[in-house]
């Protein structure tokens, strides 16, 4: 996976907006997990294994348990809980699912798929970590199966390998197109200088210029309080001097944002003019909607209805909140069993798995592509009024516009 917000403290009571966003950089931090400069999985004729439409479909599930950590320990009972539900809400279709611990390890990652391919496995669903997918990848690829990662990265999809996490470019794409039907087409893009800023900038500049907009300018900050201090003068003096119609920001509410946001907002951009739009969730933290500088700020998320619908079966059927990353799990499942529904030998080949009508997910309509990385249904919420709101709602489903 790319990064998982870490928990946040409590609401905060009513400050400066600049004691708030320090506060929350401070207490927090971005956990980056990446693979680059990694050897991708060769297509090599890989398609998929063919499966027995009359014999219940036999999926590895690698979760990251066995490293004596409480927290991997409970993210893998989360993912094989949501697994296990999906399983459940399948109609005709039988999985026997059989679960492997990685212990974020690529090489036991890599020796347990080895293990699930002889114990005849058809198709992998995991690992989380994207040096482990990959090297899972590259493990069984010879054996013709296709894994289905929990990762967020695209660096490492490709070949036999699917990654199922939402992707920066996925997100990316949906806020361009949503703001060039608001008139918005001249952009800038300021960046942590970090891994996961450099990522999420080559991805929002791959969608201005695909969506044929204007990318004007990109800036950088370190990533810490002081380097976001020095740098915000010159970023608005930027942003008011190039034409800037929306800036796009990659940090999170967990991390920079917060400060990044009131310091532009201290050195006069005015944000309902010139608003951020960023590729992380900015609701995971409820007080930073009352940030002067996010106002009117625009980021992607899923369908907040699905989500809701999804949380509460699961803390219903296991009593406790699932883990952020246990919707991909039960999309993992969803996906096998509505291609195994159809009877189709081939149904977890290649062709099968990137169908263009895609699957219905725990929190939207979601599909996989051809090149491994994915496309999810997404809204677009904006700030206004130091509230969450959306302005425009997640496709149903793809095709005749659905995207």
């Amino acid at each position: 996976m790319f990064a998982r917000l870490p928990s946040l403290p409590t609401p905060l009571r009513l400050m400066d907006p600049r004691k708030i966003a320090a506060r929350i950089f401070a207490l927090t931090s971005l956990a980056f997990l990446a693979a680059c400069d990694l050897a991708l999985p060769g297509a090599g004729g890989n398609s998929g294994q063919q499966i027995d439409p009359s014999a219940p479909v036999q999926v590895a599930l690698l979760v990251p348990g066995g490293t004596g950590s409480a927290e991997a320990s409970a993210i893998a009972a989360s993912l094989e809980n949501a697994a296990r539900m999906a399983i459940a809400d399948l109609n005709g279709v039988e999985i026997d699912l059989r679960v492997y611990n990685t212990a974020r390890d690529p090489g036991q990652a890599s020796q347990m798929a080895a293990a699930a391919v002889a114990d005849g496995a058809k198709i992998i669903l995991g690992p989380l970590d994207a040096t482990s997918a990959n090297a899972v990848g590259v493990t069984v690829s010879p054996a013709n199966v296709n894994v289905l990662a929990f990762s967020n990265n695209p660096a490492i999809a490709g070949g036999n390998v699917f990654v199922l996490g939402n992707t920066f470019g996925n997100i990316s794409d949906r806020l361009v197109s949503y703001a060039g039907s608001q008139g918005m087409n001249r952009f800038m893009i300021v960046h942590q200088d970090d891994l996961a800023g450099a990522v999420g900038r080559d991805a929002i500049a791959t969608s201005i210029n695909s969506a044929g907009a204007n990318l004007v300018a990109v800036e950088s900050y370190p990533f810490s309080q002081e380097g976001i201090f020095a740098r915000a003068p010159s970023i608005a003096a930027a942003a008011n001097s190039n034409g800037t119609q929306a800036i796009f920001v990659t940090d999170n509410v967990a991390g920079g944002l917060p400060i990044l946001a009131t310091s532009l907002d201290d050195q006069g951009l005015t944000p309902t003019s010139t608003p951020l739009v960023g590729i992380t969730r900015w609701d995971a933290a409820p007080q930073s909607a009352t940030l002067p500088g996010l106002q009117g700020g625009l980021f992607a998320m899923a369908d907040a209805g699905r989500e809701a619908a999804f949380r509460n079966r699961y803390e219903s059927t296991y009593g406790a909140a699932p883990h952020p990353l246990a919707s991909i799990a039960y999309d993992g499942i969803a996906a096998i069993g509505a291609l195994a529904a159809t009877g189709d030998r081939d149904a977890l080949t290649v062709g099968s798995l990137t169908r263009s009508s895609g699957f219905a997910g725990a929190t939207g309509a979601f599909r996989l592509r051809p090149d491994g990385s994915n496309q999810r249904a997404l809204a677009v919420a904006r700030i206004l009024n130091n509230q969450v709101s959306i302005v425009d709602p997640a496709p149903l489903a793809f095709g005749r516009g659905g995207s």
